[in-house]
């Protein structure tokens, strides 16, 4: 259970509580799906106010169950803690006039939109920079506007397929496989965050934000290490693989006679280590499997002595020895045994707010912690109070409405 307390809707944090490593940032958060609205909420985890306005149809992977719970899928709720909602439509230049009044003394816009829409709506970079010279403008794109593929639309399975992570992905004979985890969305939030943190950073010395820009290609090609690596020292074509890592022997999964585990032997002398640790002494001598060049050439006899003397072990018993001893290793867990394991909750990275519960924040400061304060919101949920923060009169906010700029329940 979390000892996070929910954060005001305006002012500092609650006595005795952290205000985060980012208090006193305000992001925009123009973004849908998944990159951006991940690396928003690793920003809102750790102080920043993020407000998300979303189109007049919500975002999409509010629908993307079930499972659900209150109508919102876990999609959504996995990605939009700490946020407050507003729902705008920018299609119309009242909505624009409200974007930008919210801007104003904002410090970071994240926006996911198709390169060139902010542009044709005019309020692209060039635009806001000048209104708006301290702004960090972060876009998240497929694969950004220029070269061949720019300005066309990229997702996650997509550009897995396109940067080569999906042929390097599965067993030898398998084919290529798409990676079960949406590693490159995923991927492209942690960049992005990181380029914000930058652009934010070098701001204290110039005063001046500057624009990030961040595709999901670019952020799936990153990813290939050491496969990229290995190619541009061998000329040869990465192929999977499997469990086994390219370059290193032992490094991959065993069955036990309780559940299989993986083993990682790093270098010489933890194989020497590990050797002696299962009684295979004589192993350690043979020189099929001297040096690590040698285990991974010889990978396949070595598997096959290593699986016979593992095989009646307890795989979770031996796994904690080895990892007391020193020894890389560990069971092959399922998703629900992951999540209510006993070092998981030590380290708190589940979280709980009432019925809601979520993976927490995996980054320890130790003065400004971070973490999940508040459940995402619904639909629009802060509309009123956010336009009346930003200086916006009932009489005004009523008129919004009316005229659909602001929407308070979702269009199909």
């Amino acid at each position: 259970m979390t000892d996070a307390l929910p954060l005001p809707e305006n002012g500092p944090a609650p006595a005795g509580v952290s205000a985060g490593a980012l208090a006193g940032i305000r992001v925009i958060d123009l973004t849908r799906v998944l990159g951006g609205p991940y690396c928003t909420m690793i920003l809102s985890d750790h102080g920043a106010e993020v407000i998300k306005i979303e189109p007049p149809q919500g975002d999409e992977v509010r629908a993307w169950g079930p499972p659900f719970q209150d109508g919102i899928a876990s999609y959504f709720l996995g990605v939009n803690r700490n946020k407050r909602s507003i729902a705008l439509d920018l299609s119309k230049p009242e909505g624009r006039e409200v974007l930008l009044r919210l801007l104003d003394g904002a410090d970071v816009l994240v926006e996911n939109y198709k390169p060139g829409s902010m542009e044709k709506w005019g309020i692209g970079y060039d635009v806001l920079s000048q209104r708006f010279p301290r702004l960090v403008h972060c876009r998240v794109s497929g694969f950004g506007a220029e070269g061949p593929l720019g300005g066309l639309p990229g997702y996650d399975a997509i550009v897995q397929a396109m940067v080569g992570l999906m042929s390097i992905n599965g067993e030898p004979g398998s084919g290529p496989l798409r990676m079960g985890t949406p590693v490159v969305d995923l991927a492209t939030g942690l960049y992005s965050t990181i380029g914000i943190l930058m652009a934010l950073q070098e701001r204290e010395r110039s005063g001046r934000g500057q624009y990030v820009d961040m595709t999901l290609h670019d952020c799936g090609m990153a990813l290939l290490h050491p496969q990229a690596a290995n190619h541009f020292l061998n000329g040869k074509r990465p192929a999977a693989t499997g469990n086994p890592h390219p370059n290193i022997s032992p490094y991959s999964k065993f069955r036990t006679a309780t559940c299989e585990i993986f083993v990682a032997c790093g270098n010489d002398p933890a194989w020497r280590k590990f050797c002696a640790f299962l009684g295979l002494d004589e192993l350690a001598k043979d020189p099929r499997f001297a040096t690590n060049g040698d285990r991974v050439v010889n990978r396949g006899d070595l598997d096959t002595i290593l699986e016979a003397r593992l095989a009646t072990e307890d795989g979770h018993a031996l796994c904690d020895r080895m990892l007391k001893a020193g020894l890389p290793a560990g069971p092959v867990l399922y998703v629900d045994e992951a999540v209510a394991a006993p070092h998981t909750k030590a380290r708190n990275m589940v979280a709980e707010i009432g019925e809601f519960r979520a993976l927490n924040t995996p980054v320890k400061l130790s003065r400004t912690p971070g973490g999940a304060r508040t459940v995402p919101p619904r639909f629009n949920e802060h509309g009123d109070s956010v336009l009346s923060a930003a200086g916006y009169s009932a009489e005004e906010i009523a008129a919004l409405k009316e005229k659909g700029i602001l929407v308070e329940t979702p269009r199909s």
